[in-house]
């Protein structure tokens, strides 16, 4: 089978190094670009993200990027969303009181917790069903977080995902149709990390 097509959005957002590595080291290419045409025309697409919400959208909002985004995710080919990846699909976001790309209906909080802040450091994920992304994975298996922000899907078929931090269970996995987003760092987790991205690349 021919290998796919993955393109990285390069947005200046995002951990673009680790998550490239981490590809090549399941024996996938990458190509990292803004172009529109590239992004459209890719098998599979991912949004990394380490940042704040409004310099990251300031500067997919300056490339012009949300409409070849939305155009790819209309095809129904996999699209990765990685931390700040994830938080920028929702409608807003309270940093900065941010609008966001509203692909993923609901809004990005703050922790209100007592515990330290950013979240920081492997934490588990429950996961609510089952998908292909997960496939070799165990539930409540632990992945790297770092984090001061979550998600807060508004519909609960849209979170795949669930992690438990001080007295708060926030999402970790996103989901809508061939989108998928985590608020951990799969790049950063190790063998499970890799097969993350082994099973997205493989997606059909």
């Amino acid at each position: 089978m021919k290998s796919p097509n993955v393109t990285v959005i390069d947005y200046q957002s995002g951990n673009i190094r680790s998550v490239t590595q981490a590809l090549s080291k399941i024996g996938s290419s990458s190509n990292v670009t803004d172009n529109h045409d590239q992004i459209r025309n890719s098998d599979a697409v991912i949004l990394p993200g380490v940042g704040s919400a409004t310099q990251a959208m300031r500067e997919l909002n300056k490339r012009e990027l949300l409409v070849p985004i939305k155009e790819f995710i209309a095809t129904g080919k996999p699209f990765l969303g990685i931390c700040l990846g994830l938080q920028v699909l929702l409608d807003k976001s309270e940093e900065g009181d941010t609008d966001c790309m509203g692909i993923i209906p609901g809004t990005v909080q703050h922790f209100n917790t007592t515990q330290k802040i950013p979240h920081m450091g492997w934490n588990t994920v429950h996961l609510n069903s089952s998908h292909p992304i997960f496939n070799s994975i165990a539930d409540e298996e632990y992945f790297y977080f770092v984090h001061s922000y979550f998600a807060a899907p508004s519909k609960q078929d849209n979170i795949l995902g669930i992690t438990q931090y001080g007295n708060i269970t926030f999402c970790s996995v996103a989901i809508k149709e061939n989108v998928i987003a985590t608020q951990f760092h799969p790049e950063k987790s190790g063998t499970k990390g890799l097969t993350i991205f082994k099973n997205f690349v493989n997606l059909r």
